[in-house]
């Protein structure tokens, strides 16, 4: 597949029953490897496609016994207000497969399991809850660390991942997508502080949509770089939530950790719109890189 464009790299297309084919964009790579935000938006993509079928096929509300939500109906689309996903193998670029099954489908929250498959394996098993994120009202309370600390936009003379940036033989997501890393927190803090890597990204040729936001919440280089581990760091587990949708311009992504082991880290990341709002939070589990 050619196309650089994220919206064709999430193009899956109904082969019944609840299957959809698809292709794992050889652009949305890192390294050789698929990236994982990117496996997990297709799996959010899937369930959407799933659920907007059912839809179709029983009207706009389910029939009594399918969904007995309680509390008033929202009518606005159902989103991926929450994914999370095992990764069992890192696929290459190729064609791949998802299958969902429907699990619940309510008036406010449904529940769609997804696996996506390359060939006879299982690459990722994600469970994807369906619902109404925020629209733009104001929260009861949110401690957003994002605004005080990063630009809507990013600073004058940051440089995006291309031709001549020290990462553009590695995130071949720049093909799609202007994505600008602050290099100056990527190294091992002098005072011993955890790391915190700063990102500004917007998909090249598109406005941003939920399912780049959720690959946002896996956009980051691993936070083991801030303490010298720079190798490949696979992602074992990976849960996002959505938490409202993005409007058009740059979403700010900050990375954190609370814990780096000797095998296992965590890895934290806020997405945040131009307008300040979270968009994006998500946690993920993954393995330390040996020492170099």
């Amino acid at each position: 597949m050619n196309s650089t464009l994220f919206t064709d790299a999430m193009a899956l297309t109904p082969a019944g029953d609840g299957v959809y084919d698809g292709e794992l964009n050889e652009h949305w790579t890192i390294g050789p490897k698929v990236h994982g935000g990117a496996m997990l938006a297709l799996c959010a993509n899937a369930a959407v496609n799933e659920h907007s079928r059912g839809q179709e096929r029983w009207g706009h509300l389910p029939p009594e016994g399918q969904g007995d939500d309680s509390g008033e109906h929202r009518s606005g689309a159902a989103q991926p207000i929450a994914v999370s996903g095992n990764f069992l193998w890192a696929p290459d670029p190729g064609p791949m497969r998802v299958v969902t099954t429907v699990r619940k489908r309510g008036r406010r929250v449904s529940l769609i399991d997804v696996e996506l498959n390359q060939g006879n394996r299982t690459a990722v098993r994600a469970a994807v809850t369906l619902g109404d994120p925020e629209h733009h009202v104001l929260p009861l309370l949110s401690v957003n660390p994002v605004v005080s600390l990063m630009t809507p936009d990013p600073p004058p003379g940051l440089e995006p991942i291309g031709p001549g940036h020290p990462m553009e033989d590695i995130v071949h997501l720049a093909h799609g997508c202007d994505i600008r890393p602050s290099l100056t927190t990527f190294t091992p803090r002098s005072d011993g502080g955890p790391p915190v890597i700063e990102y500004w990204v917007r998909p090249k040729g598109v406005a941003p949509d939920v399912l780049f936001a959720l690959l946002c919440g896996d956009v980051s280089a691993p936070v083991t770089f801030g303490v010298n581990r720079t190798g490949w760091a696979p992602t074992v587990q990976l849960t996002a939530y959505l938490r409202a949708l993005p409007a058009d311009g740059w979403l700010r992504v900050l990375c954190t950790t609370v814990q780096i082991g000797q095998d296992w880290f965590d890895e934290d990341h806020i997405v945040v719109d131009c307008e300040g709002r979270i968009i994006v939070q998500s946690r993920q589990l993954a393995m330390v890189p040996p020492a170099q």
